[in-house]
């Protein structure tokens, strides 16, 4: 199961809405081992794609250094679709690289505006397998 911040949420709704009708992407780090997400850190889609995204090379390399630094991992990857449901595609899959982290979808296939419906669902990928798990929206992580 996810749990995440309305905040962060909030965060990553609000990058897919104002990326659209490109595919956003990006990250939420936390510290390593926490499966916690903290840190919002929205990237530029390098193909610049309503139907596929990537990270630039460079600032992926910037972010694991950055991570590194911080002792924290990646525990939410996240990308929107603009014109399909929040289901990773076959593209989506082989891309999935992290083990540990929790694939986040938003579809803004119903419009981008701030009171558009939008699906934000969660999905562990390991291995070419798709396993939808529960979200969870807290406004505040308990201590």
């Amino acid at each position: 199961m996810l749990t995440i911040t309305r905040e962060l949420r909030d965060a990553i709704v609000a990058h897919a809405r104002a990326d659209h009708p490109d595919e956003a992407c990006g990250v939420v780090a936390g510290p390593a081992g926490s499966d916690r997400p903290q840190r919002f850190v929205p990237m530029l889609n390098a193909a610049r794609s309503p139907t596929f995204y990537e990270f630039d090379s460079g600032d992926l390399l910037k972010l694991y250094r950055d991570l590194d630094d911080r002792d924290e991992e990646p525990v939410v990857i996240y990308h929107s679709h603009t014109a399909t449901e929040a289901y990773p595609s076959r593209t989506d899959v082989s891309y999935a690289s992290e083990p540990g982290a929790h694939y986040v979808l938003v579809s803004t296939a119903e419009g981008n505006g701030e009171g558009d419906p939008y699906q934000f669902r969660s999905f562990r990928i390991l291995d070419g397998v798709i396993t939808e798990e529960d979200v969870t929206v807290v406004e505040e992580y308990a201590a």
